[in-house]
């Protein structure tokens, strides 16, 4: 299989350059700095990829840092053998080649001069400008001798952090990284495989956000081959054989540059090949693979509208795939890429997957951060108007980053910091919801409300009660998608925590950290467990109130009087029977009624909404007439008896202000029973006896309001057989 099919009607494409001989550059570089007119032919070839990105680069100053790097370096040898300078002089045409601009070349080569030489800081800025030694300074390594074994977990916070200001630092790094990577086989077999797996868990996430595709990719094979040398090895053979001038691939090629061309669209089809950790996953997903899994078709056009015009000419010529189709243009990834991403079914069945881009495109999607050149530069012409800012308008400063940065300053020990950021990166899509107060929250997918109230409110969250979740209410633990819009509700009482249940919640480092600050900081304050829910806070029914049964809310009123009225002041119709209001649905005036003769000759009156009286006309009880007997007949001393059913966020003494707003109404809890919570929600059914019921509806507005209760209504659940 080719690597790349070009479009005979197209330009000559500049071939991949070969790899180039360190070893010769190394001897060249020992030899020393060349005269001042002419820069030395060790860094000729930046010089030459560095133009071709960047043809009116002024290469003085790479000339400069050349020498000061191969002069502090000079006598340092690989573990190789080669001469140390190869190494800086490597990671420097690694960025050329995806199109860094000068200053990042510049502080490339010189990026190990402060670490591992004389060299000073001071001594760059003096040189080179405060740009190139931030840069410097952003990937030199903290001493060992300084922090121990913290020193790696530290130094990787310190680039982080000088990332936020200038992403460029971790572009050398990434570079730097992958070059190390490529000459991993000096090392012994078990410091191969421990900077295999910090690449693998730090570094390939951050090229995979930073969109430098070109750089992860490679580190992925490295990885790959180094930590699953099996596997890695069996993937090469399978690609290997795959190769062939007769590829599928090749076919469906020729026939999608025939299309494009009848239609009128100038555009290049590639074929992509895919490198071995693609291929391994590929193979993992479907099993046996298929000849045209090996690589992708890649087409590259002008304009963004002619990257629809392709797309609908192959959706029209071919058969489309559509669940494979991805609109990556109209809404990009949080990584810079843009792309169509489709699938098309060729002669004899086969399936190419396509991918269609502009150029611009996919400089950005080999490149990400690199292409965007000094993402730093102030156009002034561009905006003569413009009101000065402290804050720098900075495309390469994402979501995560910031996100990044927020939370690292609260991960103080170096285990911690560690540990999350690991766990972070492996977080590798992102959704934006919407607050209804119009602003935006970045979150990583899986991400619930827990983390968008910390993302919101930072620890003010630690007083959430729960959400709306696109105009309904949600527990905190509700997973949110993309595009959601979500409100958060804070309790009143500003000295509440959260509880460690959120833990279970929480995605995103920043909630994480402060959950657990406050835990920490509270340990005898955290929000009741589901073990302890039941336990009363103060001023509300004790323990043996609590577990008393329902029936004990049952009022049972003997009388002899026939269709008068009973203690209950209900009049049933029919033989003399005791009566009860039904603890099911505890009837109060002005409620209809309906009564039904039960097991030992007693009328249970029920409201006619409740759902035990279709129960009871099911198995075919006849029911009996029942109603309020007039004002005179009633018992005024007797009041009324009524069973709530409260659902509410869990919180601290949340049972004692609600017992509190039941007791400021006047009404005596008969019992009450508090459910287990379940997802953060909370269930409290009370028993109450009211003075008159003409007080209901101002005691359940009073229960409402009380903070985390959103709802409070009148028991609805069956009665237990008669």
């Amino acid at each position: 299989m080719s690597a790349e099919a070009a479009d005979p009607g197209a330009p000559l494409r500049r071939r991949s350059r070969p790899r180039i001989d360190l070893r010769r550059l190394g001897r060249v570089a020992l030899r020393g700095p060349v005269s001042r007119d002419r820069l030395p032919d060790a860094i000729g070839h930046v010089a030459e990829a560095h133009r071709a990105h960047h043809p009116d680069a002024d290469l003085t100053i790479l000339h400069r840092a050349y020498v000061l790097a191969e002069s502090s370096h000079r006598g340092q040898m690989r573990k190789s053998g080669e001469p140390y300078i190869t190494h800086p002089l490597a990671v420097t045409l690694i960025l050329a080649e995806l199109g860094a601009e000068t200053t990042t070349l510049t502080a490339s080569l010189l990026h190990d001069t402060v670490e591992d030489t004389e060299v000073t800081l001071d001594q760059v800025r003096e040189q080179f400008g405060d740009e190139v030694c931030y840069l410097v300074d952003g990937v030199t390594k903290l001493e060992k001798v300084d922090y121990g074994a913290a020193a790696e977990p530290e130094t990787f916070r310190k680039m982080l952090v000088a990332t936020g200001n200038d992403v460029r630092v971790m572009s050398i790094k990434l570079a730097d990284r992958l070059h190390n990577m490529r000459t991993l086989g000096v090392m012994r077999p078990e410091k191969q495989a421990r900077i295999a797996k910090v690449t693998r868990d730090v570094l390939i996430p951050l090229a995979e956000r930073l969109g430098v595709q070109a750089l992860k990719t490679e580190l992925e094979d490295l990885v790959f081959a180094i930590l699953h040398p099996e596997e890695y090895a069996d993937t090469r053979a399978l690609i290997a054989a795959a190769a062939g001038p007769d590829a599928p691939l090749d076919t469906i090629a020729d026939d999608v540059r025939g299309t494009l061309r009848d239609a009128g669209i100038t555009a290049e089809v590639l074929i992509r090949p895919r490198h071995f950790v693609s291929v391994h996953r590929v193979r993992g997903k479907r099993g046996e693979l298929r000849g045209t899994d090996f690589g992708r078709l890649l087409v590259l056009v002008t304009e963004d509208a002619d990257c629809y015009a392709v797309l609908g000419e192959l959706h029209t010529c071919f058969t489309p795939v559509i669940s494979e189709f991805k609109d990556f243009i109209a809404a990009p990834k949080f990584n810079l890429y843009q792309s169509l991403h489709t699938a098309v079914v060729g002669p004899g069945g086969a399936v190419a997957e396509v991918l269609i881009r502009t150029h611009r495109m996919h400089k950005v999607a080999e490149a990400g951060v690199v292409a965007l050149g000094n993402p730093y530069a102030q156009d002034h012409a561009a905006t003569p108007q413009s009101e000065p800012s402290d804050e720098r308008a900075d495309p390469t400063r994402p979501g995560w980053l910031s996100r990044l940065l927020d939370w690292q300053e609260s991960a103080t020990d170096p285990d911690t910091f560690w540990t999350t950021l690991r766990d972070d990166l492996a977080q590798d899509r992102e959704i934006t919801v919407f607050r209804t107060d119009g602003g935006t929250l970045g979150l990583p997918a899986g991400a619930s409300c827990v983390d968008a109230a910390y993302a919101q409110y930072g620890d003010r969250a630690h007083t959430s009660i729960g959400a709306r979740v696109n105009g309904r209410l949600a527990t905190l633990s509700t997973v949110l998608s993309d595009g959601d819009t979500v409100q958060l509700l804070l309790a009143q009482d500003t000295a509440s925590g959260p509880s460690p249940d959120w833990l279970d919640h929480a995605r995103t480092p920043t909630a994480r950290i402060a959950i657990t600050g406050w835990l920490t900081d509270h340990p005898d304050e955290a929000k009741p467990t589901p073990s302890t829910m039941t336990s009363v806070d103060a001023g509300g029914p004790g323990p043996a109130e609590l577990a008393a049964p329902e029936r004990d809310a049952q009022a049972t009123a003997p009388t002899r009087t026939r269709s008068g009225p009973r203690a209950t002041g209900v009049v049933v119709d029919g033989p003399d029977a005791p009566v009860r209001l039904a603890g099911c649905c505890t009837p109060v005036p002005p409620d209809e009624l309906t009564g039904f003769v039960v097991r030992g000759g007693t009328v249970t009156v029920h409201r006619r909404e409740c759902p035990a009286v279709a129960a009871m006309q099911e198995i075919g009880r006849a029911p009996v007439g029942a109603r309020w007997a007039d004002v005179e007949g009633r018992e005024s001393d007797a009041g009324c008896r009524v069973t709530l059913v409260a659902e509410s966020f869990g919180r601290p003494r949340l049972l004692a202000d609600l017992t509190e707003a039941i007791a400021t109404a006047e009404a005596a809890i008969v019992s009450a029973t508090v459910e287990p919570p379940s997802e953060q929600r909370v269930r409290h059914t009370y028993t109450l006896q009211l003075p008159d019921a003409a007080g209901l509806p101002a005691l359940m507005r009073a229960m409402r309001e009380v903070a985390g209760v959103y709802d409070v209504s009148r028991a609805q659940h069956p009665a237990p057989a008669g």
